[in-house]
């Protein structure tokens, strides 16, 4: 498809004081990555799409690395073992 015809085609492009103006919200990192992990969880690709859209890659990786973060150590803190173990344990790996 052409640029022409993709810019017909494609929703206008609205900054965060336009959507403030008009009472639409924008969606943060957080919010992004909170519905992106949880789409692929459940293998949900129109919303892991969808959330992909709502910020740039760049934050969406920050925001799914400090989610993968903050689940570890929360995980650690319940089992009572340290962050490494969790993580091994969650990804299949062998003790270290």
């Amino acid at each position: 498809m052409s640029a022409r015809l993709r810019a017909l085609f494609s929703r206008p492009e609205r900054s965060a004081r336009q959507d403030a103006a008009h009472g639409r919200r924008g969606h943060n990192l957080f919010e992004a990555a909170a519905a992106y992990v949880s789409a692929c969880a459940e293998d949900d690709q129109d919303s892991i799409d969808e959330a992909a859209d709502w910020v740039s890659p760049e934050a969406l990786s920050f925001g799914v690395n400090e989610l993968a973060c903050r689940a570890v150590i929360a995980l650690a803190r319940e089992r009572d073992e340290s962050p490494r173990v969790v993580a091994r344990d969650l990804l299949g790996l062998p003790a270290a």
